[in-house]
C-alpha cells in the first residue's frame, strides 16, 4: 500500500520501507513519529486530507542536503560581485507504517517543522486569538455610540506588534491578519502545521507563510 503525504510544503509517495529526506522536523535520530496530512492512501482520495489516515516513520538522522552556490554579479561603474553558500537542513527517515484509519488515536508523536512550538503553546494561543477577534467584534455591537468606541479601540491597537515587520507583510495584509484575529508575534509563533494550513486558505497566503518563514521570523521577533 502506498499514501501521499504532506510536509515542509512538499508532497511524496511513499509505502512502507521507504528512506526519504524532508524538511528539518523537531525530531531526534531513533524518534517514531507520525504524519497526518495524508492526501492519499491506496484508492482513497481525501478531500483534501484523508480522515484518520496516517504515515508512520523512524528518524534515522539530521543531515544537510547538498551545498548550493549563489552568485551576484551587478555590471556597474562601481561593480560588485557576492556568493552565497547555503545547505539545506534536512531530516532524514524511514517510513515503518501506513495507517488507513485510527492515526489520531495511535499515540506516536505528530512530525512538526523544526521551525514549529509545541502543541502545548498553539493551545495556548488559541485563547489569545479569540480574546483579540472580541475586540474587533465590539465596536460593531456598540455602532450607537461610535465616541465611546473609539478608546477601546486604540487600547487594543497599543497591544499590537507591528506585523509589517514579517517579510512580505505591508498594510493589506496586516489588515488581513487583525481582521482575522492575530494582532502579535506571539500567536504567530505558536502556529503549527494545522494553523499554517487553516490561515491559507481562509485569507489566501497560497503558501506565503512557509515560503517567507512567518513563524520563525515571529518568534525571533517576539523574543
Amino acid at each position: 500500500m502506498f499514501a501521499v503525504m504532506k510536509t515542509g510544503g512538499k508532497q511524496y509517495r511513499v509505502q512502507a520501507g521507504d528512506v526519504l529526506r524532508v524538511e528539518k522536523l523537531a525530531a531526534d535520530a531513533g524518534e517514531k513519529i507520525q504524519f497526518n496530512e495524508i492526501l492519499m492512501v491506496g484508492s482513497t482520495v481525501g478531500t483534501p486530507l484523508v480522515d484518520g489516515a496516517g504515515v508512520q516513520a523512524e528518524v534515522i538522522d539530521q543531515i544537510k542536503g547538498e551545498k548550493v552556490i549563489h552568485f551576484v554579479k551587478r555590471r556597474r561603474k562601481h561593480s560588485s560581485k557576492r556568493t552565497k553558500g547555503h545547505r539545506q537542513q534536512l531530516t532524514l527517515l524511514r517510513v515503518t507504517d501506513i495507517l488507513e484509519k485510527g492515526a489520531d488515536k495511535s499515540g506516536v508523536k505528530a512530525a512538526m517543522g523544526a521551525g514549529s512550538v509545541s502543541g502545548v503553546a498553539v493551545a495556548a494561543a488559541k485563547p489569545a486569538k479569540k480574546a483579540a477577534a472580541k475586540k474587533e467584534a465590539a465596536p460593531e455591537t456598540k455602532a450607537a455610540a461610535p465616541a465611546k468606541a473609539a478608546p477601546k479601540a486604540k487600547a487594543a491597537d497599543a497591544g499590537a506588534d507591528d506585523l509589517k515587520k514579517l517579510s512580505g507583510v505591508g498594510p493589506a495584509l496586516e489588515k488581513k491578519l487583525h481582521a482575522a484575529g492575530v494582532t502579535t508575534f506571539a500567536q504567530i509563533a505558536a502556529w503549527g502545521a494545522d494553523d499554517i494550513a487553516e490561515f491559507d486558505e481562509k485569507l489566501s497566503f497560497k503558501g506565503r507563510i512557509e515560503r517567507e518563514g512567518w513563524v520563525d521570523q515571529a518568534k525571533a521577533l517576539a523574543e
